[in-house]
């Protein structure tokens, strides 16, 4: 029987192919989300009202889709950061 030891490290921090393939994955997820967004909107654009349900769903895809896609990319580039070998801005 083999044991395989890993340092802490290798747990805590994902490899790049990992947040790059969560990246794609969320990338695609607000296009999506916009898609269906726009449908709805398009559809309930007749009764332009508050009241109209489907409208306001429509929006709120539109709106969750920008933030999908914020979130995502601002994954990637925290990742990206992380594994530069450049001290940071407000380093010692």
């Amino acid at each position: 029987m083999t044991t395989k030891s890993v340092s802490a490290d290798e747990i805590r921090r994902p490899s790049a192919s990992n947040v790059m393939g969560l990246v794609r994955v969320m990338t695609a997820m607000a296009w999506g989300v916009l898609a269906i967004g726009l449908v709805l909107c398009l559809f309930n654009l007749g009764h332009f009202s508050d009241r109209n349900v489907g409208l306001m769903v429509g929006l709120g895809f539109l709106v969750g889709s920008v933030h999908i896609y914020v979130i995502g990319t601002a994954i990637g580039l925290v990742h990206a950061r992380m594994h530069t070998d450049e001290p940071s801005a407000g380093g010692q």
